[in-house]
């Protein structure tokens, strides 16, 4: 693999990790390889955020793009699928990733379906330093895959605008969960490519909320995705023992809209 480009270098950045989907890369868009449980999440956590963007931002949920005027960062973007779901949404979607690779895919597949959306290589850390903001930001199925949670999570807090939202998806640190996401989904259904999960970067929640707190972000909401592993199927469920999403906005400031 070549070397990290030197703007998405930084201390949140785990060069296994960019190896690892630097060599799947060409495979986000396949929805019957290793990023079909992606795809099939998408379809959750995009009802689950189109549902609390239109409640927190007043808008109607009953149109067709209902998210239109909002901007929206999907950090750690890979190829872009729930980017391009968000925009056909009608929001207003940046993405970034720190694997050129995905960047260059996601660009392509976008351009392929007409939508509008601006990719760019690089980290959290160093778009914050831009001083760019957003209406949401979104760290879904990211942050277990970081090394500095702390420096990663208070750069994303500062790229959200006052009264924004932010949507945190991630896979608690928990036995049960290293029996089902990696043992059970990496070794014995081999859902996955081995070594896509490490129980060491798994998060719990308490570890999220205490720097969304530190600064000055309010959890709203916090629920567990549940699988069924025979139906292939995911769902919310009040059990976050495995994976979890949550959404936090500003404790100061009031929507935007």
């Amino acid at each position: 693999m070549d070397s990290l480009p030197v703007h998405a270098k930084s201390a949140s950045v785990d060069p296994r990790e960019v190896d690892y989907y630097h060599q799947f890369a060409q495979m986000w868009w396949d929805k019957s390889g290793p990023f079909w449980p992606l795809h099939r999440l998408n379809k959750l956590r995009l009802s689950y955020i189109r549902a609390k963007l239109c409640q927190h931002f007043d808008l109607d949920d009953r149109e067709e793009r209902p998210l239109q005027g909002l901007t929206i960062l999907d950090v750690g973007c890979g190829g872009g699928i729930l980017a391009e779901s968000l925009a056909k949404l009608g929001a207003q979607v940046s993405g970034i990733d720190v694997v050129e690779r995905n960047i260059a895919i996601a660009r392509h597949h976008s351009r392929d379906a007409g939508l509008q959306i601006s990719y760019q290589l690089g980290t959290v850390e160093s778009l914050a330093e831009s001083g760019s903001q957003f209406d949401v930001v979104l760290n879904m199925e990211v942050v277990e895959h970081v090394t500095d949670l702390e420096g990663f999570m208070t750069s994303s807090c500062s790229l959200l605008s006052p009264g924004g939202m932010m949507f945190v998806a991630t896979i608690n640190r928990t036995l049960v969960a290293w029996l089902i996401a990696i043992i059970g989904a990496e070794y014995i259904l081999r859902w996955m490519p081995k070594g896509t999960h490490r129980l060491s970067m798994f998060r719990k929640p308490a570890e999220i909320l205490r720097i969304l707190a530190d600064n000055r972000l309010m959890v709203k909401d916090l629920v567990g995705v549940g699988v069924n592993p025979l139906a292939k199927r995911m769902f919310l469920t009040r059990l976050k023992s495995v994976n979890y999403m949550l959404t936090a906005v500003h404790a100061i400031g009031s929507p935007l809209r």
